[in-house]
């Protein structure tokens, strides 16, 4: 794994990306590989200055302003901390990346889907994902995890998660298009199970593809 292995997880609202994201890597970590657990929106400075923004539904965005504040925030990222933690042989794994932008303003918002294309490939300066786990589930019932996370945290919904379900249905629909366009890429896992049902296919998917790459 000379330069390195990058893995992103997608999905959803409430799909359990984050959660699984930080256990992949603690146990990746215990094995005592080099890991770069990080996420987007944000995962630089300048990066969750963008998020805070991105994220506030105080804030009024038109589409094109809401996709271009991603863009920005990817291309920092991609270059502060993707290039670098994969020139030195680290696996990365990030919650959400490029697929998230096409699924949220492109089927979600109605973005134009070649421009929005032609846009992610310049914020992502030829970095593209060894593996992708789609953590597919239905979207009420990601939302309602999501209910959970916030009372808990006694805070408000975010932009995307209050918004309605339409849009919510669209963006898995997007997703699950994506992942039919590119199967070579793309592993689907149902996230309506249990936490340790869906962490087992995970680790089956990540390990089949670090003995693909190390041998």
């Amino acid at each position: 794994m000379a330069n390195g292995l990058f893995i992103t997880l997608e999905g959803v609202e409430g799909s359990g990306k984050t959660s699984h994201a930080a256990r992949l890597a603690e146990r990746l970590r215990a094995q005592g590989r080099g890991v770069l657990l990080t996420h987007e929106p944000g995962g630089t400075r300048a990066g969750e200055a963008i998020r805070a923004i991105f994220l506030d539904p105080a804030v009024s965005l038109q589409v094109a302003a809401e996709l271009l504040l991603v863009l920005a925030d990817r291309a920092q990222h991609v270059e502060e901390k993707l290039k670098p933690a994969l020139a030195r042989g680290e696996i990365v794994i990030s919650d959400r990346y490029a697929d998230s932008t096409t699924a949220y303003q492109g089927y979600g918002r109605g973005f134009d889907l070649k421009l929005l294309g032609e846009l992610n490939r310049l914020a992502c300066s030829h970095v593209s994902p060894d593996l992708t786990i789609l953590l597919d589930c239905d979207v009420g019932l990601g939302l309602a995890r999501t209910r959970l996370r916030t009372n808990a945290g006694r805070r408000g919904p975010d932009r995307f998660e209050g918004a309605d379900l339409d849009f919510h249905r669209r963006v898995r629909s997007g997703f699950l298009k994506l992942a039919e366009s590119d199967p070579a890429r793309f592993r689907l896992v149902n996230s309506e199970r249990t936490a340790e049902q869906v962490f087992a296919d995970i680790n089956r998917l990540v390990d089949e593809l670090i003995e693909t790459r190390c041998r």
